[in-house]
């Protein structure tokens, strides 16, 4: 046998520098070939979640009311901010670096010949550790769009697809229909497929019914209604009523906690939960970098929105909260991305930006920023108290540590643009909180 890489963080070396060897082929053939070899299947109920936005929300709703409810649960979750565990998380907890290892060494030896990228690989390592866990259920978070992401070739009991909108244009398409039929990818035939998008595009209600699956749409076979206090849900068979508002903030997250709930009705004969294990498992929700308020002040916002309809999201969250005499931002962005839709989204609640260049090939340079910013009419003025500033850092702890020092502490700060922004901050605030 080759000598094997025997920690993780030399596994993740060895796999970023074969990812940069390898020709992106599209298509699972590769994947489904090492799931074979590893003999990688499910025994217990499997929830796939996609959507453009609030996937990783619904995963976390899921997760904390079913880990109310008793039940040993597995989830996946993408991206990771400070370490790699973060994506494997088995009863609440992350995975430890041995057995992710152990798991990395068996997708090495069961893969032969076959080209997997880095993605393939984490993904293929990660569902054979939760299938070798002894789990009662698994949720598993899809990455970029559905039909062709490594996740698709385990077949879920419940499928879900959260919101479909305009984002990673390159390899899903440039319009609401075409992203929508990949997404609708990981239905099945008469297997239940929920969209808690209010406006679900034709080509994803089309390949549903094509294909045979089980549509629930929001609207139709399941809803939510609610006032300041509390909310309700309503599916085809089951209500839940006086309901908490989840922990998690933000405008979206009762239509994320609406399909959360949907999966459940799915599965209430195998995974029966009651009524205040969902009420407590709403509370007791967390998720890092999703319109995430740090205790303290000045009041310090994290969000990894990186698209116009998450920085739309954000905005209202923001109005929503009141008013601060000034909104500082820590912004770096991917060049991929439309950033001045971004921006187009947020520059009216924001007054100072800090924009910083980040440490990857794919990051947006301040020069590129500055230059959006002007484009779509943040004009900085020439006085240090003028309406708008626009200052470039080199880093995201720089910036941050800009807005620190000028913010009062009536002020807020808004940290977003892109997860390594946000991972940028929070390794600084790690660090000095320890």
């Amino acid at each position: 046998m080759p000598n094997f890489p025997t920690t993780l963080t030399e596994w993740l070396a060895l796999l970023e520098t074969r990812h940069a060897e390898i020709v992106i082929n599209m298509g699972l053939a590769r994947v489904r070939q090492v799931k074979e070899n590893l003999g990688l299947y499910f025994t217990c109920p499997v929830i796939t979640v996609a959507g453009t936005n609030g996937k990783g929300s619904t995963c976390a709703m899921l997760e904390s009311i079913l880990l109310q409810a008793g039940y040993r649960v597995g989830l996946y979750i993408k991206p990771h901010f400070l370490d790699f565990n973060e994506r494997a998380r088995i009863c609440g907890e992350m995975a430890p670096d041995p057995a992710l290892v152990a798991s990395f060494e068996a997708v090495e030896a069961m893969r032969g010949g076959i080209d997997l990228t880095y993605f393939e690989f984490t993904t293929l390592a990660i569902m054979h550790l939760l299938a070798s866990a002894k789990l009662d259920v698994v949720i598993l978070e899809v990455g970029l769009g559905g039909r062709l992401d490594a996740v698709n070739v385990i077949d879920p009991n419940v499928a879900i697809v959260t919101s479909v909108d305009i984002d990673h244009i390159d390899y899903l398409g440039d319009s609401r229909e075409k992203i929508g039929f990949e997404k609708a990818g990981i239905f099945r035939k008469g297997v239940a497929a929920i969209c808690s998008d209010p406006v679900p595009p034709l080509s994803l209600v089309k390949h549903a019914e094509t294909i045979g699956a089980d549509l629930w749409l929001l609207g139709r076979d399941f809803n939510y209604s609610g006032d300041k206090q509390q909310w309700n849900y309503g599916g085809r068979t089951q209500r839940r009523n006086a309901l908490a508002y989840p922990s998690l903030r933000g405008a979206n997250q009762l239509l994320n906690a609406a399909a959360a709930l949907a999966a459940l009705e799915v599965l209430h004969l195998r995974l029966p939960v009651s009524a205040q294990e969902v009420r407590s498992g709403l509370v007791m929700v967390d998720l890092p970098g999703r319109f995430q308020v740090l205790p303290g002040r000045p009041t310090v916002i994290l969000d990894v929105a990186h698209n116009p309809h998450a920085a739309a999201t954000l905005a209202q969250n923001l109005d929503n909260m009141g008013f601060y005499p000034n909104t500082y931002a820590v912004f770096g962005a991917m060049h991929d991305k439309d950033i001045g839709g971004v921006i187009t989204a947020l520059k009216d609640c924001i007054h100072h930006w800090c924009i910083t260049d980040l440490p990857l090939p794919r990051g947006a340079s301040t020069i590129e920023l500055r230059k959006k910013l002007l484009e779509v009419g943040v004009k900085p003025g020439e006085k240090p108290d003028a309406e708008f500033t626009i200052e470039n850092f080199p880093s995201p702890a720089h910036a941050f540590a800009n807005a620190v020092s000028r913010a009062n502490e009536n002020d807020r700060i808004v940290v977003f643009g892109s997860l390594r922004t946000v991972a940028g901050v929070m390794e600084v605030r790690k660090s000095t909180h320890h």
